[in-house]
Formats: C-alpha cells, sequence, structure tokens
C-alpha cells in the first residue's frame, strides 16, 4: 500500500471529522443523516493515519509531495 495523501490533505480531512464528530455531540446533526456522517467522519480519519486514499488509486491520484 503505497501512501498518496499529503498533509494539507490529511489536516482537513481530520478537521472535518472533528467538525462533524462536534455537531454530533451537540446534537445538531441525528439520525441516519448523523450516522452516516460518522461513519465518514471515521474512514477520514482511519485514511489520514494510514496515509492512503483508495478512491485516489484507480484515479492515479496523489497529494503526497514527490520527496516525501
Amino acid at each position: 500500500m503505497k501512501q498518496n495523501m499529503g498533509t494539507a490533505d490529511k489536516v482537513v480531512r481530520i478537521l472535518v471529522a472533528i467538525i462533524i464528530t462536534g455537531l454530533y455531540f451537540v446534537n445538531i446533526i441525528s439520525g441516519t443523516l448523523a450516522i452516516v456522517l460518522l461513519v465518514l467522519a471515521g474512514i477520514f480519519i482511519l485514511t489520514s493515519f494510514m496515509s492512503f486514499c483508495p478512491l485516489y488509486l484507480p484515479f492515479g491520484i496523489s497529494t503526497r509531495k514527490k520527496g516525501q
């Protein structure tokens, strides 16, 4: 599994996950939407820590700098 995520990409994903989690805990989002968004937030966190996004692979996308 070759890393294909840069630092900026990881930071954005983590921030989005934190915002989604915060919205859930202050009861702004609830129900099915909350469940779907929390699963998405979990995926964002997981892919950020692994520095690998499976959706980038088929398209040949990499936000990682060449020297990293």
